[in-house]
């Protein structure tokens, strides 16, 4: 795809981060853009800051955990621009603590975002694009903790590994089914984005109890874990950068889309080697950080 000209974009995790920077460009482009996202107040700013600078915006509250809430937005999509044509499943958060340590709360909430919020995407989607029989892209945000695995992060990993298997999948798939759709599956480095502070927007039924996060935020393990990965973040590059890292990769109709690729590729090949030598996995924190 490489005219977006009046046709109509998706996003969920629309208000802030990759997703307000996948918007702020969809608008760029000339494309109507439907906002989705679970945190209603930035929700509602971002569609009027958008609406302010003249692009033409639909906004849909939407918890992606849910398979209603996914009908129900592609639903409003279809009643307002009567088609659909780029969709980005690119709501996410991020948490947990050790495979072991992590909750079960955790564990739900991050699965119930990051991988069931693109598996509802693909399945009520999908075939709304296979029935307009019209060139159309579908872009899965993952992430490079989907492509390479180290200490921490379990869910996380899980979650973004899901997705770049689920993507691969659809994509050999729809080369039968499918051909006018494109899909790509996004895999940035550190994007400065307010993803530390996710939890923000976790459903009070799955919170954990105060005194577990006090334990862990004690732990010295804990506290250096979180620090790399926070740093990282606020040194990443802006949601604006990624989005056109996106958008140059859709034009190009490339499949794995990153952000820093020498990193990335570096990564991918440390743990291919691992596998094709029979050896055990090497911690990739051991290979980035300076000696």
């Amino acid at each position: 795809m490489k005219d977006f000209k009046g046709k109509t974009a998706v996003i969920t995790g629309a208000a802030s981060g990759i997703g307000w920077g996948l918007a702020k460009r969809c608008a760029e482009e000339g494309m109507n853009v439907v906002l989705a996202d679970v945190e209603e107040k930035s929700l509602a700013d971002t569609e009027r800051e958008m609406k302010v600078g003249g692009a033409s915006v639909l906004a849909v509250l939407t918890d992606v955990s849910k398979a209603g809430d996914i009908k129900a937005l592609a639903e409003k999509t279809l009643e307002t621009y009567g088609a659909v044509h780029l969709l980005f499943n690119n709501a996410g958060v991020y948490g947990g603590w050790t495979t072991w340590e992590s909750t079960e709360e955790d564990w739900q909430w991050t699965l119930g975002v990051n991988l069931w919020g693109v598996i509802h995407g693909v399945r009520v989607f999908i075939p709304i694009m296979l029935k307009q029989d019209i060139e159309c892209h579908v872009v899965n945000t993952a992430s490079v903790a989907g492509l390479m695995s180290g200490p921490g992060e379990a869910i996380y990993k899980v979650t973004k590994h899901a997705v770049v298997a689920l993507s691969e999948t659809l994509y050999h798939e729809l080369r039968y089914g499918g051909p006018k759709i494109g899909v790509s599956v996004f895999c940035p480095w550190f994007v400065n984005t307010r993803v530390m502070t996710c939890e923000r927007n976790r459903p009070s039924r799955l919170l954990n109890a105060p005194d577990l996060e006090r334990e862990w935020k004690a732990n010295p393990t804990y506290q250096m874990m979180w620090r790399m990965v926070d740093d990282g973040v606020k040194a990443g590059m802006s949601c604006q950068q990624a989005a056109d890292c996106v958008f140059n990769g859709i034009k190009g109709n490339e499949f794995y889309i990153f952000t820093d690729t020498n990193i990335t590729k570096s990564l991918v090949q440390l743990r291919m080697e691992d596998i094709l030598q029979e050896r055990n996995p090497t911690n990739p924190v051991s290979v980035l950080m300076p000696k």
